[in-house]
Parts: C-alpha cells; structure tokens; sequence
C-alpha cells in the first residue's frame, strides 16, 4: 500500500511541474498546422493530377 501513495505522490509532483501551454499558444499551433496540412494538401492534389494526366496520356 505504501508503493502506491508514493506513487501517487510521485505522479502530483512531477504534475506541478507541467507547464501548460497559453490560449495563444494553442491557437497559434493549431493555425500553424492547419495552414501546413492546406498547403501539403493541395500539393499532393496537384501532383496527383499531373501524375494520372500524365499516365492517361501514355496509356491512352
């Protein structure tokens, strides 16, 4: 019994150490990574287009 309080103890000091991001933080990261998986994404939709176009045109 005495493992799991020290445990338990344990685990709430190494939680007051957390330091938890801002509101701004979170908003900033999350526009970040948004606006890079819009941009990969259209990159990716053009490669695919110019890929089956151009697999059309040799198989065709």
């Amino acid at each position: 019994m005495n493992k799991l309080i020290g445990y338990f103890r344990l685990a709430r000091a190494e939680l007051a150490k957390v330091i938890f991001p801002t509101k701004e933080q979170v908003r900033t990261a999350f526009i970040a990574v948004v606006s890079v998986v819009a941009v990969v994404s259209i990159f990716l939709a053009l490669v695919d287009l110019l890929m089956s176009f151009s697999i059309s045109k040799f198989v065709a």
